[in-house]
């Protein structure tokens, strides 16, 4: 063999090598999908709230799958939103108003680029939005806020931008009120303590901290109904009616707000045949997912896992759903 062809053997064998070598990041040497190469982060949301044993449980469940996975706390949607874009994780639970607003770049997304890369595994269950204060401040409606501290929560999280789309639907902004950026669970502390006046919790029923809450003082809802919330639907139509019963928090009644769904992120970038492996992995052992909260009990299923969904899923995604005849 000459030097000519000695050096294009030496060339064939470390091309060779490097196409094995990539390819053994996805395959296993029969052609199945290797799991045990794939590392998979679901970003859930702060300690205090129910992204965070949920978004757990779908780590716990991708891990059993074969998967190299763990679950981070965040800040929550816009955070969330953020590492999904920049690739800081693969999965992440986000509410659906907050997606709209990345993707179509309006509302806090005002001026940046859209979004149009962000896919969806699937759709989740309803947030509440839940006004919460205490029979000691006697705020009793929406219009009472004015004058009162106020937690919000944290710059530029979805509990935030709810907050924010609360008060214009009510005529008010946040000059009306003395308003603390705080997340929920540290509002509620400072209320606990006459601090604060009334925190906005968006969130799944019943929350934790609004439970606690309840075992140092009266829990009042107060209610986003009316005009209010009619001017909230029409300028934003991702928001539904829905009912607070009066057993969750042991309020005198039944208390009418607006709703919002939360959805699975997933990264554009993961391969077709992981999400699609991911998907029915996740479907076929729902009973991890349910166990973690009476939320996912009774509102997370291949069923509803279109409900709330304004963005297109991942083609791994589509296609399970497909095969389920979930969509045509």
């Amino acid at each position: 063999m000459n030097k000519k062809n000695i050096l294009k053997f030496i060339t064939g064998t470390i091309m060779l090598g490097v196409l094995v070598g990539c390819g053994g990041e996805k395959k296993e040497a029969n052609g199945e999908l290797d799991r045990s190469k794939q590392f998979v982060t679901v970003a859930t949301g702060p300690t205090s709230g129910l992204y965070y044993p949920i978004g757990g449980a779908f780590s716990k469940v991708i891990k059993d799958l074969g998967y190299k996975s763990s679950a981070q706390a965040t800040g929550a949607s816009v955070e969330n939103i953020s590492l999904i874009l920049n690739g800081g994780a693969d999965l992440a639970i986000t509410m659906s108003d907050s997606v709209a607003q990345a993707y179509d770049a309006f509302g806090a997304y005002e001026g940046k680029e859209p979004a149009k890369n962000l896919r969806c595994l699937m759709g989740l269950y309803p947030n509440y939005v839940q006004l919460v204060t205490t029979t000691k401040t006697g705020i009793k409606k929406f219009t009472d806020l004015k004058g009162k501290r106020v937690g919000v929560g944290a710059p530029n999280s979805g509990v935030e931008l709810n907050a924010r789309m609360m008060y214009e639907a009510h005529g008010m902004t946040y000059a009306d009120s003395k308003i603390d950026y705080l997340n929920y669970g540290e509002a509620i502390d400072q209320m606990k303590n006459g601090l604060v006046d009334a925190v906005f919790v968006t969130s799944g029923i019943p929350n934790a901290t609004i439970m606690e809450l309840g075992t140092v003082a009266k829990t009042v809802l107060v209610p986003i109904e009316g005009e209010g919330f009619k001017r909230l639907q029409e300028k934003y139509p991702f928001f539904v009616a829905a009912e607070i019963p009066a057993d969750t928090y042991d309020t005198d009644g039944p208390v009418q707000t607006a709703t919002v769904r939360n959805i699975m992120l997933i990264r554009e970038e993961l391969p077709e045949d992981v999400v699609y492996d991911i998907t029915k992995g996740i479907f076929e052992h729902m009973e991890g997912i349910k166990a973690s909260h009476a939320t996912s009990e009774k509102h997370i299923s291949l069923e509803n896992s279109q409900i709330g969904v304004q963005i297109p899923f991942h083609p791994g995604a589509e296609k399970y759903y497909r095969e389920k005849g979930i969509i045509k």
